[in-house]
């Protein structure tokens, strides 16, 4: 059989994104901040893009958001020609003539410095914010301090550099003598000498050098003390006091002290310096109650209010055929990106209304009332697809009365009633927090106990494993592990 080439035609059909498509779908599931970030990037790259003053946005406040953009989409118009005499005025009403004059001005430049200085400028420099140090800048600083010679520098750093974000030491005696090429005596004086260090303790191997470390430092010699650590720690965590009391002929009593003792030392000593800044919650939206109804303010707080420059678009006049393109490029961009923006404040104001609405017990009592809701039921509520609900409550937070959540929170599974209703899971997630913040610590409720009690005063149906499942999610230890003996 010979090979020939042919000519064949097929139509098919596919969904092809455009990339100012990508750009709005990516807008939709990006928080705030993200958001923030994106539009400066883009006023820095678009020459056409410009952010709307007080004055313009006072002029446009009586008009529709819709109609601003779809006004600003009109790239084609004609724009009457400007004379000589008009572009003069306008020159001489919107230069910026301090900067043009330089040292010539009227006003010093050290005035001028002063009025654009940052508030962290003007501040003192005992006032400014500073890097938090790490476990291990802090440990270094005290070895340069300390008489370390330089050998045993080497060997420090390969301790400090197998440190958990706890102070443990992650690496035994003779791996760290292999990385650091010393002898494994001199290693285990270089370990001795750090866990004596800030925070005591540190490079210990197991919780039980690291507090018999702290006992020593802090002058413990209490014999007592180091055999409850060093033989019965495990017994102390699972609360077999009885056991341990009768065998140093301790009264229950005598023995709390010594466990109150233990309670001042640090089990962990490199937490405090573990782990990076804390990140602050920006809420998207706020829900307020005004006259036994629900507002719904979308927090557009910091997002610049975008416009087209109107002297870049004198280049839509332009002879050259490729600047002509390369303006309308951008105004393409830019226009796509301000009804993206606006499409998007659009879609979550539409998605928290019809969250108040599914959710209007839970705004009113608290979490209690919340009700189960599946993305489907907003998605056919607001007639959109579920993958732009998912995308739109992705990363987002409400300020409600009771407290800022993020949009997921309202989205639940549910419990069936004996009454046929359903009851949200994140509803009996807080009556089981209730429960058990209520409960007598010496007799702590078990896991049936709870489900029992959710069956007699809320008719739910719920297993003991299902209680023991949202407990665990809680972060709830066990009854056994929540029993207090004093």
């Amino acid at each position: 059989m010979g090979l020939e080439l042919r000519q064949q035609m097929k139509l098919s059909q596919q969904l092809v994104m455009t990339p100012q498509l990508q750009q709005a779908i990516k807008l939709l599931q990006l928080s705030r901040f993200e958001l923030l970030d994106v539009v400066q990037q883009e006023l820095l790259e678009n020459p056409l893009l410009e952010e709307k003053g007080e004055e313009a946005f006072e002029d446009t406040s009586g008009r529709d958001g819709k109609d601003a953009f779809e006004t600003a989409a009109e790239p084609e118009r004609e724009r009457p020609a400007q004379g000589d005499e008009a572009v003069e005025r306008d020159l001489a009403r919107n230069a910026d003539w301090e900067n043009y004059l330089g040292e010539f001005s009227s006003s010093s430049r050290q005035a001028l410095m002063r009025e654009s200085e940052t508030p962290e400028e003007g501040m003192a420099y005992d006032a400014r914010l500073s890097v938090k140090p790490s476990l291990e800048s802090h440990l270094e600083w005290q070895i340069c301090l300390s008489d370390f010679s330089p050998a045993e520098v080497a060997i420090s750093e390969v301790v400090i550099g197998n440190l958990d974000s706890h102070g443990y030491l992650q690496a035994s005696c003779e791996e760290v003598a292999a990385m650091a090429g010393a002898a494994t005596a001199q290693v285990e004086d270089v370990i001795r000498r750090i866990q004596r260090l800030d925070p005591v303790g540190v490079a210990a191997r197991d919780p039980r050098e690291c507090l018999l470390v702290q006992i020593e430092v802090f002058g413990y010699d209490d014999p007592i003390l180091k055999e409850l650590v060093s033989e019965h720690l495990e017994d102390l965590e699972k609360g077999r006091f009885k056991p341990v009391a009768r065998k140093f002929r301790l009264t229950l009593e005598q023995l709390k002290e010594y466990l109150d003792l233990l309670q001042t030392l640090d089990p962990m000593p490199g937490a405090s310096y573990g782990g990076g800044e804390p990140q602050y919650v920006s809420p998207d939206v706020y829900v307020y109650e005004y006259d036994g109804d629900f507002v719904i303010v979308l927090n557009e707080e910091g997002l610049p209010r975008l416009q087209l420059n109107s002297f870049y678009m004198d280049g839509l006049l332009a002879k050259n055929s490729k600047d002509k393109e390369y303006v309308q490029e951008k105004m393409r961009s830019a226009v796509w990106l301000m009804k993206s923006l606006f499409q998007r404040q659009r879609t979550l104001y539409k998605v928290v209304e019809s969250i108040v609405r599914f959710q209007n017990g839970f705004f009113r009592q608290g979490v209690t009332a919340l009700k189960p809701l599946i993305l489907k039921d907003i998605a056919d509520d607001i007639e959109m697809h579920e993958s732009t609900i998912s995308r739109i409550t992705t990363n987002k937070y409400v300020a409600t009365p009771h407290g800022v959540f993020e949009l997921k929170f309202f989205f639940n599974s549910a419990l069936e009633m004996d009454d046929g209703s359903q009851v949200g899971s994140e509803s009996v997630k807080a009556l089981i927090k209730q429960l058990i913040g209520g409960e007598d610590a010496r007799h702590p409720l078990s896991d049936e106990k709870i489900a029992d009690h959710l069956k007699d005063t809320l008719k739910v149906n719920i297993a003991r494993r299902t209680v023991a499942k949202y407990r665990t999610a809680l972060g709830i230890r066990s009854s056994s592990k929540r029993k207090q003996v004093f």
